[in-house]
Order: C-alpha cells, then sequence, then structure tokens
C-alpha cells in the first residue's frame, strides 16, 4: 500500500525560503499521518506563474539552492516537488523526486500551454522523456498541468510502467472549471486503466486566483477524493490493488459561494502578499461598491478596512443612508467628504475655458476625478490600498472615468458582470446572521452614477441582462455580431455594444488589474489592439 499526501497550500512567487518552509511543514505533517510521499503543486518552490523571473539566470540558480536546502532538511517521506530547472542553457517547467535527502528522479514537462493566462513557450523548452518511480513499491508516473489536457504525456508514463498517475497544477479557477478539471483527467484515466492524484495550487497571485480543489479518480473515473476549494489542505490518499481510497471528499461549491470565495481569496493575497496596510473603498450607495466593501471585509477584516462616501449635489439620501447602514453592519471605518467645495473650484477655474460651451460629460467625469484624487490621497497618508469598484459590463464598455471610479490599486469586481454582482450580492446577505448586509434598497434601485439630476445607467446602455450576453458572446466566446444577432439579441444593441467595447480598450489598458473569474477576462488573456481599423461584419 502506497499513503499519498496531498499538499493543497499557497505558495508566494519568488518567496523561496517562505515556500520551501511551507513545504518541509507539510511533510512533516504529512509523515506524521503515515504517508510515504508528498505530493505538492506545479512550481510549488517558486510559486505560479513567476513569469519574467524565468528569463533571469540567477532565479535558476537561487531555486537550485532553495531546492537543494529542501533536499537537505526532508527525512523519512519522499517529497515530488515542481521547480523551474536549467540544465545546460535549457529550461525546463521541472518536478524532481526528493528521497533520503538526494534528487532521486527529475521529470521535465512536456505540454506547454500557451493560450488564455499562459505564456509557457516563452520560458521553458519542452520535456520528451516519462519519469516513472517507485515509492514503496509502487511505480508512480509523475505529469505536470497542461500535461493531461490532452493526449500523450500520461499515455508515455503508462508505457513506462506507471501504475499510478501524480499531477502537479497551477490551475487557475474560473467559475465552474471544477467540472472541466474532471473531465480532461477522466479522459487520461480511460486512456491509461490507471487511477490519477491531482494536487493543484492555492492562492491569489496578482490576477489569477487559484482553488486548489485537488482530487483523485479511479480506473473507473469516480471522485474518490477532493480537497476543498480556496484554502489550503493536506489530503491523504491511499493506494493498493489498483485503486484509490481515502476520506477526504469535499462537496463542490455552488456557483455563487465559489464566485464569492475567489474574490475574497484573490483580495486577501493580494493585499496580504504585497505588503499594503489595508483597504480604502469609495462607497457610492450602489451595489459595486456595496459587494466591494463586503468582498473587503470578509478578505481583511473590519479593522483593515476604510470606507469614503463622498456625496455630491445629485446623491440621493437614501445613498447615503444605506451606506451608514453598511457600515453600521460591518463594522469598518467610515467618512464622508462632501465634493461640493471641490466641484465649485473646478467650476471657477475652468469657466473661462469652458465659456459657450455646453455641460456635458466633462462635468461629470470631474466629479469622478475628485473623488479619485480623495481615495488615493488617503491611500498616499495610510499606505491602504484603493479598491475601485467598477464590474465587467461597465469595463466593457467604457462606462467609467479615467483617472476617477477607475483610480486605484486593485480592481475586484473588474472580472464579474452586472448580473452576476445582484446574484453576488443576494448570496453574500444570505452569509448574515442577522439583518442583510446590503440593504434591499441598494438592490433593487434602479443602477446610477448620481453624476446629474434623475440620471439612470439604462439611460446610456442597453439593459444588463443583454448587455452580458452580448460583452460574453463577443469577448469570452469570439462569436461574430451576425452570430450574436442571430442568437436573438437585438441588432442595434449588438451595434452599440460592439462599437462601445472597441473604442474603450484604451481606458482598460489602463485599468488596475483585477481578479479573473471568468474563462476570459479584461487582462492577460485579453490582447486586443488600441490602435485598429478592423470593422467587425454584420
Amino acid at each position: 500500500m502506497l499513503r499519498i499526501a496531498v499538499a493543497q497550500f499557497n505558495a508566494t512567487v519568488g518567496d523561496l525560503t517562505g515556500n520551501v518552509e511551507r513545504i518541509i511543514q507539510c511533510a512533516a505533517e504529512a509523515k506524521a499521518r503515515g504517508a510515504h510521499v508528498l505530493l505538492t503543486p506545479e512550481l510549488a518552490l517558486c510559486g505560479y506563474p513567476p513569469e519574467d523571473l524565468l528569463l533571469r539566470p540567477d532565479f535558476y540558480r537561487a531555486c537550485n539552492r532553495a531546492l537543494d536546502d529542501l533536499a537537505s532538511r526532508v527525512d523519512g517521506i519522499a517529497v515530488i516537488v515542481g521547480h523551474p530547472e536549467e540544465r545546460d542553457g535549457t529550461c525546463h517547467n521541472a518536478a524532481t523526486v526528493i528521497q533520503n535527502g538526494q534528487r532521486a528522479a527529475t521529470y521535465r514537462k512536456m505540454r506547454l500551454p500557451n493560450y488564455e493566462v499562459f505564456d509557457e513557450k516563452r520560458y521553458f523548452e519542452q520535456g520528451t522523456e516519462a519519469c516513472v518511480v517507485t515509492l514503496n513499491g509502487v511505480r508512480c508516473g509523475i505529469n505536470i498541468c497542461a500535461d493531461i489536457w490532452e493526449e500523450g504525456a500520461a499515455e508515455l508514463a503508462r508505457q513506462a510502467g506507471a501504475e499510478l498517475l501524480l499531477v502537479l497544477n497551477a490551475s487557475p479557477c474560473h467559475l465552474d472549471k471544477t467540472r472541466e478539471r474532471v473531465q480532461v483527467l477522466a479522459d487520461r484515466v480511460e486512456a491509461t486503466g490507471i487511477p490519477a492524484v491531482y494536487c493543484n495550487l492555492v492562492g491569489g497571485q496578482d490576477e489569477l486566483v487559484f482553488d486548489g480543489d485537488s482530487f483523485a479518480l479511479n480506473p473507473d473515473k469516480t471522485v474518490c477524493m477532493r480537497l476543498p476549494q480556496f484554502e489550503e489542505a493536506l489530503g491523504i490518499a491511499d493506494f493498493a490493488a489498483g485503486r484509490l481510497k481515502s476520506d477526504d471528499l469535499c462537496a463542490e461549491l455552488p456557483l455563487e459561494a465559489e464566485a464569492y470565495n475567489a474574490l475574497v481569496l484573490g483580495v486577501r493575497d493580494y493585499i496580504g502578499k504585497t505588503g499594503f496596510k489595508g483597504a480604502i473603498i469609495g462607497l457610492s450607495g450602489g451595489i459595486d461598491s456595496a459587494l466591494t466593501l463586503c468582498v473587503a471585509v470578509d478578505a481583511l477584516g473590519a479593522d483593515k478596512v476604510h470606507a469614503v462616501m463622498m456625496p455630491s449635489p445629485y446623491t440621493a439620501q437614501m445613498s447615503l443612508d444605506d451606506s451608514r447602514e453598511m457600515i453600521r453592519q460591518l463594522g469598518c471605518s467610515y467618512d464622508e467628504i462632501a465634493i461640493a467645495p471641490a466641484m465649485e473650484t473646478y467650476a471657477a477655474m475652468l469657466d473661462p475655458l469652458f465659456a459657450g460651451l455646453p455641460a456635458d460629460t466633462t462635468e461629470e467625469n470631474i466629479q469622478a476625478r475628485i473623488r479619485g484624487n480623495i481615495l488615493m490621497a488617503l491611500s498616499n497618508k495610510t499606505g491602504k490600498l484603493v479598491l475601485t469598484t467598477g464590474n465587467k459590463s461597465e469595463m466593457a464598455v467604457g462606462y467609467c472615468t479615467l483617472y476617477g471610479d477607475m483610480a486605484g490599486g486593485f480592481a475586484v469586481i473588474k472580472d464579474v458582470y452586472k448580473t452576476l454582482v445582484y446574484r453576488l450580492s443576494r448570496y453574500r446577505n444570505t452569509l448574515c446572521q442577522g439583518d442583510p448586509v446590503i440593504p434591499e434598497n441598494i438592490i433593487v434601485r434602479p443602477p446610477s452614477a448620481e453624476l446629474k439630476p434623475d440620471q439612470k445607467d439604462q439611460d446610456s446602455l442597453p439593459e444588463y441582462e443583454v448587455l452580458d450576453a452580448i460583452v460574453r458572446a463577443y469577448m469570452e466566446e469570439d462569436r461574430s455580431p451576425r452570430e450574436i444577432i442571430a442568437a436573438g439579441l437585438p441588432e442595434a444593441d449588438v451595434r452599440r455594444v460592439v462599437r462601445l467595447l472597441r473604442i474603450a480598450e484604451y481606458k482598460r489598458r489602463q485599468a488596475p488589474v483585477g481578479i479573473r473569474i471568468t474563462p476570459r477576462g479584461f487582462g492577460k488573456d485579453w490582447r486586443y489592439p488600441i490602435t485598429n481599423r478592423y470593422i467587425d461584419e454584420f
């Protein structure tokens, strides 16, 4: 019998010392629980993705020293650790088996993903050979992440005599990815006839969130182990007589819980790993800032969150009342700073230059930029990071103000459609013991930027159900406008949204990094030319 410990832990990119210590802690716990081998995530030694650190020769040398340090300090248990490797001028995404203080074997990843958020061909060369090691009498094949997403690497391991497949992964989450991963691994299990253990990274890294969700499949493709999502865990699976058995079997999260937990983990790790002292959020009385505030408090604790309400003459009393009620419920620090004096000063300064010109969005944008200046001033003084509150629907069509509501360091709901914002707000209220944290007024009232009298979002945009459907089809699925129209969406709205999406790219390129929860976000996996004369066919 082989007992496998699966270390689903939160590695930090570049923190070689910290990551080594964490692996040693996991190895000690696994050994105490009778495990023969500890399986870690992809590139666990250095964190994932290290991006252009992988272009620095010194980085490989430091990783090599860290691997030697790890090997010298682990005893009585084998450890399979992911790390970058430079060998004779060639770089690989590798996994090394440590046994008895030595590097017993090294596997080099064969399939290098170069799509979505991945660009491993920029850094690594492909491995060509299977790696099968004997652990407590069981022949174990090693694969790394993308190796299992197509045929080849797993089959080579089986041909080399593997009885069990051990897979190291750094698979970032997007909604409903659990089923996709299980199906992909099931295809490899069916093709090879051997069971597999899938160890995934957990934690936030810039715009990516890794959800853990490690699991194991038996030869009949049934899930026999599943670790929790969005938290560290050490799971145990026993292999004997060709089958895996485990007492660790967590339930899958519903979509709203998955999305909300991804946002919380993303904020916690971005603030924590970058060293900011907390978060600052500009409240508006609207649903986007309300949801962002909840996420921040749940991620960091109320004591590290500062909310600021900056009313203008157009701010409804309801917005003030609802914001104050949220603060009463959440308990974070709060200030109100009226921006009317600044608006009057700007008007006086600009009146000579604007003489004879009608009021338009210029005056609206000035209000947003006044608020942005206030928030950034508070950030400079306190060392807390400004969290922006724009959602994916707004970012898609440029319904946001450069250097105004876009001013800040981290965009929490940048990849959350407005329709999902409502669902997540209602989900967050189900977690409350008493009264809802987000007042019902905020959820049911028509959304408004409140930059002029009686303003509503739908004065400028299609209904959000329509807008989100068009953006998802065009931006995530690469469907043409004529295909979107043929699917039943109004042609006028499709033309309008596609045009807005195109011309807003210069804004998005200047937006802060934000958490990715969909298969394609406005970030690493969206590379749209700003200067661009291509016209879509309708």
